[in-house]
């Protein structure tokens, strides 16, 4: 059964949708923590590790296309997560930076295209899932985190394969959700970021594919240090992904209905500059229901005072990155 069939609130009508506000201010004053609170991240500043600015340096190399080197974090207390540090061939600081944010794989090791197994075997990259790679050709810099329940982080530690049912279940008996705590996980990292010299702090941007894509949305939503914004793959509404067919657990906040619609929710970036990237085949982010709540995200954008600081990117193919279709579109606004 569709949620359509079953779901008793109206479409487009929860709480804080953003037509039930008189303006754009007392939209976000309302929406932001609402969607705070829903996420499991009220308590967010409390739970940080105060070792989260000094990550442990495990390695370093040269890939051609640029420099990586891996670190661990400590992102609340024995709570660790590696990720790698990106920095393109011949870039000079202060460097312009992407957190990148690979979906539901064997982990971040695709991101630098190289084997999970021994990290120095290069292997190619089908859809454009080489984020740091793709950002290189661009001149950013990158940093690759390994997102909670996926990769490194997985439960299913011999096949590297997404183990995020059960803790995002166990999540929710204790008032936190997978995705929050993707999206805590990035703020700690932005929290390192700002204290580096060597980074453009006036630039910095978050991009992701699939359930990478969806952290990127949501962390667009409620923290306010990112300044660009590309998520892909993951923008359609609610009702008609998530709601109308399987998805993983992770994708799934209690009450998420009844706060708003996709667009309320990556409505709370404007009106920073945000490509969001759909696929004109991708059977589980239809196209149809992006295109709709992208008209309404356009609205929003506009009550901002930012109706120019908004694009659809739509690349040819399915569920997959589309680096030329989203950075073409992100020059744009930069």
């Amino acid at each position: 059964m569709k949620l359509n069939d079953a779901c008793s609130v109206p479409e487009n009508i929860g709480e804080f949708s953003f037509e039930s506000f008189d303006n754009f201010d007392s939209y976000v004053h309302a929406a932001r923590p609402a969607l705070i609170k829903l996420l499991g991240l009220a308590d967010m500043a409390a739970r940080k590790s105060p070792h989260r600015l000094t990550p442990e340096h495990l390695w370093k190399r040269d890939l051609g296309w640029g420099t990586v080197e891996k670190l661990r974090f400590e992102y609340e207390p024995d709570e660790f997560g590696n990720a790698y540090f990106c920095v393109p061939a011949g870039a000079e600081p202060p460097y312009r930076l992407f957190i990148c944010l690979q979906g539901h794989s064997t982990g971040m090791h695709n991101s630098i295209a190289v084997r999970w197994e021994d990290e120095r075997t290069p292997i190619p990259m089908e859809g454009d899932r080489d984020f740091a790679v793709q950002c290189a050709k661009r001149g950013f810099a990158a940093l690759c985190i390994e997102q909670r329940y996926f990769g490194e982080r997985s439960m299913n530690t011999e096949d590297r394969k997404p183990g995020c049912q059960l803790p995002a279940l166990q999540n929710l008996l204790i008032g936190r959700t997978a995705i929050g705590d993707r999206i805590f996980d990035v703020d700690c990292a932005i929290d390192y970021l700002k204290s580096r010299d060597d980074l453009d702090h006036e630039f910095l941007g978050i991009t992701g594919n699939s359930g990478g894509g969806t952290t990127t949305m949501f962390a667009g939503a409620v923290l306010t240090r990112p300044t660009h914004l590309m998520p892909s793959c993951a923008f359609s509404s609610f009702r008609g992904s998530i709601g109308s067919m399987k998805h993983c657990t992770c994708n799934y906040v209690p009450d998420l209905l009844r706060f708003g619609e996709a667009a309320d929710v990556l409505g709370l970036a404007a009106p920073r500059p945000l490509v969001v990237v759909s696929g004109a085949e991708d059977k589980i982010f239809p196209l149809a229901d992006a295109k709709a709540q992208f008209e309404r995200l356009r609205r929003i954008y506009a009550a901002a005072g930012a109706p120019d600081n908004l694009r659809h990117a739509i690349g040819p193919e399915g569920h997959r990155y589309y680096a030329e279709a989203g950075f073409s579109a992100l020059a744009e606004l930069m």
